[in-house]
């Protein structure tokens, strides 16, 4: 296995024994919710490092993809309640305050409020008070700003067109104006970037009192401006300098009384990504917008990740036509055992064969128990987590039970 998991951040600590048969004793129910991810497609300026679907659009543009959701709305056959709804992006704090407020109706109109929480994504350039307040007033509650660091060299590197100066203006209008969460995400492993100046770029996010930072190391996706630099040599990957980079973000965000709940997110009691986890449980979600996947009723499929292509197909009346599959119980148990290990909690094996009514096959059983030898798994009862060093090769054991399932079935 990999000596180190590339791409995540985690938590360094030892296990208290009290505190993990607490735990072990708290199994969420998450199964039975139900989300809705809206994705807008829409920004600026492309980031060096950023994959996701993404454009640039002039007013007749933004008009269709408005159209575009009503449209897509009405397709949709099933409607609320909804626990948590998320929208993504690129950029949604892109659009006029006007285009937010009509989208949040829309999203009212068929679903009604979330019961639990409605996360909007926003980059520091884009924040405005009176997108702020549409949102809010729409019912907003949490408010996830891409800040990646305060640093303005890291910020270059990276390709963000914000500044320092523009985030800590951001992030108090958001605050003046009134949600119950704020989450911040940043970066580390920048190219350039030294280990002291992470820990001071951390300390200084810490010391804006967030209720959410989500740390995440510097990954190099294909089609992205760093995959070109790396693949001509002018970047490189240091496995060993991401693993103190890792350290000083379990050290810092400890310090600073943050509870790790899932490899890469830190939060305050109470203000955990509610619509996060419940995709780690494998709950359903639907997704609107072009290049919004969905889970739900029994299927697995995506939104066309082209704007014309998605009207287009909304036109002849179809939706979702990208990445179709059903799913089957083994695949869901096998993402639920998966992702479940990415979180703090942990998976109760138990609880996965009662909901998915099958047995955990013997070959993923196998590697459990290696993993248990190891050390690298602890169990408390039915519950396995991830130890320290487990966290260290998540990827690693992720592609291990990746595929374990489908075996089984196909005997």
């Amino acid at each position: 296995m990999k000596e180190i998991v590339h791409g995540y951040a985690f938590k360094l600590g030892q296990w208290n024994t009290k505190a993990t048969m607490e735990r072990c004793k708290h199994v969420i129910d998450e199964a039975n919710t139900l989300g809705v991810y809206l994705h807008v497609p829409f920004c600026s300026t492309s980031c060096d490092f950023c994959a996701f679907y993404q454009e640039q659009s002039d007013r007749k543009g933004i008009l269709a993809y408005l159209d575009g959701i009503d449209r897509e709305l009405e397709m949709i056959e099933r409607t609320g309640p909804v626990h948590t709804i998320f929208w993504g992006g690129g950029t949604p704090g892109l659009l006029p305050a006007k285009d937010l407020d009509r989208l949040c109706r829309a999203v009212v109109a068929k679903f009604g409020r979330p019961e639990l929480e409605w996360t909007v994504e926003m980059a520091p350039s884009s924040v405005k008070a009176d997108k702020l307040k549409a949102l809010r007033d729409n019912g907003v509650t949490r408010i996830s700003m891409g800040v990646q660091s305060l640093d303005d060299r890291a910020l270059e590197a990276l390709g963000r067109n914000h500044s320092r100066k523009q985030v800590l203006k951001a992030y108090d209008l958001v605050r003046e104006i009134g949600f119950d969460s704020v989450n911040l995400d940043m970066i580390f492993a920048v190219p350039g970037q030294t280990r002291d100046q992470w820990r001071a770029d951390l300390r200084e996010v810490v010391g804006l009192e967030p209720d959410h930072i989500s740390t995440y190391c510097l990954t190099f996706e294909e089609d992205t401006a760093l995959y070109v630099k790396l693949s001509e040599g002018k970047v490189s990957i240091d496995i060993e300098k991401e693993a103190d980079f890792f350290h000083i973000s379990w050290e810092e965000m400890a310090t600073a009384g943050y509870e790790q709940y899932e490899i890469s997110n830190y939060a305050k009691p109470g203000h955990a990504c509610l619509h996060n986890r419940h995709t780690w449980r494998m709950a359903e979600w639907i997704g609107v917008g072009p290049s919004a996947a969905s889970q739900e009723a029994g299927w697995r499929y995506s939104n066309s990740s082209d704007l014309k292509v998605w009207q287009d197909e909304l036109a002849k009346g179809v939706r979702g036509t990208s990445d179709r599959s059903e799913l089957s119980d083994g695949i869901l148990f096998e993402d639920s055992l998966i992702f479940g290990l990415r979180m703090n909690d942990g998976v109760d094996l138990a609880a996965l064969e009662k909901r998915f009514e099958m047995q955990l096959p013997e070959s993923a059983r196998g590697i459990v128990d290696n993993l248990v030898a190891e050390e690298k798994l602890e169990e408390c009862g039915d519950v396995y987590r991830l130890t320290s060093d487990g966290r260290m090769v998540a990827d690693a054991i992720g592609e291990a039970l990746l595929g374990c399932f489908v075996e089984e079935c196909s005997e």
